[in-house]
């Protein structure tokens, strides 16, 4: 019976969502009317705890600390001079001026946190320039969206801090997890490039100008502040001189710090950045405020309970489950955004995860790698979205560009599982 009624709810839920309401509120109702028709326990109290104990976490707080410094960043002029920074030294790899995407990509990601703001900011800086020297829009756009992922995976992360509360797990052990295969998942994507310019080089336009190498240490200096921020956020959290919360505070102060000195931190800048960043989380909050109160109904009602029997009984080995998974994030990611894929299914599988042995420092990159491959796929893809507003192409078009780089997305996310200590390995250091 409780299984029926979990079903009976799950549905629900998806009718809601599909109807236009907002996600946060989609998972209240739902998550209401399951505890006032199938439970016993007040619903007021347990609405009024649940709420406020997911929302008023002190690790949480890194959240919208990194959503602002990815706001000051965007506006400023130091997104721009990466593309100055970084084209002399692309310029001569087959694909040539293309691995801009990927690299500018992992970059702006280790100070930004957000997928979607990595695939605006870059994709506002490069495809223009591409577009312009004569790259074909299809190569151009398809490896900017694979790319834009990397934003989820390359510390700082949105999605690795709410996992981190959501799964009770130290999120500085997940940014420094997340670096090796941020950077091995970027050189697959340089990779590619490598190859469909080798196989298309009439599609190739020429090289600019051969530049010295001083002459391109000196067009590097563009980099250097965005280094700079980079080394002393992500260094803090490995150094454990500064908790992941610290460590944000510290990238915003260095952000506004440099695109004061830059000179384009003005007030009305100032102010669209922090509206615009408390906008963003408290969209996030809403959705992890239903999100857990869901995940209290369900847990009273028993899905969490009857998810790990039916899966323990099908006695799958730990491969066979990660595959399963993998087709099940894909799917729920054609409806859901990442966050809310994170937040409705965390505290239903960790007692599955748990029971197969997996590390949950490991499982928290694997969330993030099949989220990233939602990032991409139709209808619900964010960085098709964004991609769209840059672009005026077609959401479906996009996605097909986008294709290769799913699917070595993929690929990634099986190495990850035969080779551990990919993921593993720095949060061993840290913990020694």
């Amino acid at each position: 019976m409780d299984v029926v009624i979990a079903f009976a709810l799950i549905v629900l839920l998806f009718a809601v969502l599909g109807s236009g309401l907002w996600i946060g509120l989609s998972l209240l109702a739902v998550a209401l009317i399951g505890m006032e028709l199938f439970t016993s326990r007040p619903v007021g109290d347990s609405m009024m705890l649940t709420i406020w104990g997911s929302t008023s976490s002190w690790t949480l707080t890194a959240l919208p600390l990194f959503l602002w410094m990815g706001e000051i960043l965007f506006r400023s002029k130091l997104s721009e001079d990466m593309f100055k920074g970084l084209a002399p030294w692309l310029n001569r790899l087959p694909g040539r001026l293309l691995h801009t995407n990927v690299v500018g990509c992992t970059i702006f990601a280790a100070i930004s946190g957000s997928s979607a703001a990595t695939c605006a900011t870059i994709g506002k800086i490069t495809l223009p320039e591409l577009k312009k020297r004569g790259y074909p829009d299809d190569i151009s756009i398809g490896t900017l969206a694979g790319a834009g992922t990397l934003g989820l995976l390359i510390p700082p992360s949105i999605i690795m801090i709410v996992y981190g509360v959501a799964a009770n797990v130290s999120i500085a052990k997940l940014f420094l997890a997340g670096v090796i295969p941020g950077l091995l998942l970027a050189a697959l994507f340089m990779g590619y490039i490598m190859v469909w310019a080798l196989f298309n080089k009439d599609k190739v336009p020429a090289a600019d100008a051969a530049m010295s190498f001083g002459q391109k240490i000196h067009a590097s200096r563009h980099l250097i502040p965005v280094v700079s921020l980079i080394v002393v956020v992500l260094g803090g959290i490995y150094s454990g001189i500064a908790t992941a919360t610290e460590a944000a505070a510290l990238g915003v102060a260095g952000a506004l710090v440099l695109a004061k000195i830059e000179g384009s931190l003005n007030w009305a800048r100032f102010r669209e950045g922090l509206v615009a960043a408390c906008r963003v989380y408290c969209m996030i909050g809403l959705i992890l405020a239903g999100a857990a109160f869901l995940t209290l109904a369900m847990g009273f009602i028993g899905l969490p309970r009857h998810l790990a029997e039916f899966i323990g009984a099908l006695q799958l080995s730990p491969f066979a489950l990660m595959l399963l998974l993998i087709v099940f994030f894909i799917i729920l990611g054609c409806f859901l955004d990442g966050i809310s894929m994170v937040v409705l299914t965390i505290a239903v599988l960790l007692p599955t995860v748990e029971a197969a042995g997996f590390d949950l420092i490991w499982f928290g990159i694997f969330i993030v790698l099949v989220v990233e491959m939602a990032q991409i796929t139709p209808p619900v893809g964010f960085n098709l979205f964004v991609l769209q507003g840059l672009t005026k192409r077609e959401v479906t078009w996009i996605a097909r560009t986008a294709m290769p780089l799913f699917f070595l997305m993929i690929a990634a996310v099986i190495a990850t599982y035969f080779f551990p200590d990919v993921v593993l390995w720095l949060p061993r250091q840290m913990q020694g």
